[in-house]
């Protein structure tokens, strides 16, 4: 029952030029047997902005039709941008990309907008100040008018807990689900994003956790695998390194039927292997 998709700019990157279209990617992620994609609309189309003005009706209808056209499911609507930007002209730009994207979301049929949480710096980059509780009150004070506009709309807006932005555990994105009190607004479940160097040997119980209390609000999951390097944690197809998802599989499969779940960080020639090995994991979970 789960249904499998991929990021759709991870398909087609060592093909040629003519092969990395929407229309392209689209049809190859179909034929490696993908049900669903995470559609990030700058990293698959060249050339475009998607500043507001690019973000069109047209647009939307034409996202529509090659999905449709291909039987897959738009499982997210990625817009990742810094909902703490500290300076408020930046942060109202950030904050109309996101109206934008949730009127394209909804015209196109796309299941949700998804995003991460920020940082208080324009960088957009981990400092300590980032699980600090001024961070976390900014965000939600920005964040509300967003939801709101998914609201009118109809649209599910999904935030990813990460673990050097802001909402970077399962408390704290229940604290935001608390605050803000939409049932427009979900979670992106990706268990490697909440671990660290700092948590990596406790992630059974950190991931544990977030299972439990964020179950309700899962709108769809991230899958990848880590390796540790250079003091780190780093990002590597499924499969490759050494998270269990035999646990995850198995609350999946109990409380979440026909979840979308895309992979992450897969290229050309491991997507085949990753995506059989959450079969596989899935099967036996």
């Amino acid at each position: 029952m789960l249904q499998i998709g991929i990021r759709l700019h991870d398909v087609n990157t060592t093909r040629p030029e003519q092969y990395q279209t929407l229309e392209e990617r689209a049809k190859t992620a179909k034929e490696e047997g993908f049900s669903c994609v995470h559609l990030a609309l700058q990293k698959v189309i060249k050339g475009v902005t998607f500043d507001d003005a690019a973000m069109t009706e047209g647009l939307a209808m034409r996202i529509k039709r090659v999905f449709a056209s291909n039987n897959l499911d738009v499982a997210v609507l990625g817009c990742y941008l810094n909902l703490a930007h500290p300076d408020p002209e930046k942060l109202a730009e950030i904050q109309s990309r996101y109206y934008a994207n949730i009127r394209v979301a909804a015209l196109s049929g796309a299941c949700m907008v998804g995003t991460e949480t920020g940082a208080p710096n324009a960088a957009y980059k981990y400092e300590p100040a980032c699980h600090g509780r001024e961070a976390l009150d900014t965000f939600i004070r920005n964040l509300v008018p967003v939801v709101e506009c998914a609201e009118q709309y109809g649209v599910t807006l999904a935030i990813e807990p990460v673990w050097n932005h802001i909402v970077w555990n399962a408390d704290r994105a229940k604290e935001v689900l608390d605050a803000v009190k939409s049932h427009n607004l979900r979670i992106i479940f990706d268990p490697v994003n909440l671990l660290s160097v700092e948590n990596v040997d406790q992630k059974e119980t950190v991931i544990g956790h977030a299972m439990d209390i964020l179950c309700d609000r899962i709108a769809m999951v991230h899958i990848k695998d880590y390796i540790r390097g250079d003091g780190k944690l780093i990002s590597v197809a499924a499969g490759t390194g050494e998270m269990n998802y035999r646990e995850i599989l198995s609350f999946l499969k109990a409380r979440k039927p026909y979840v979308m779940a895309t992979l992450e960080d897969t290229n050309d020639h491991n997507v085949a292997a990753s995506r059989q090995f959450i079969l596989d994991e899935y099967d036996k979970a």
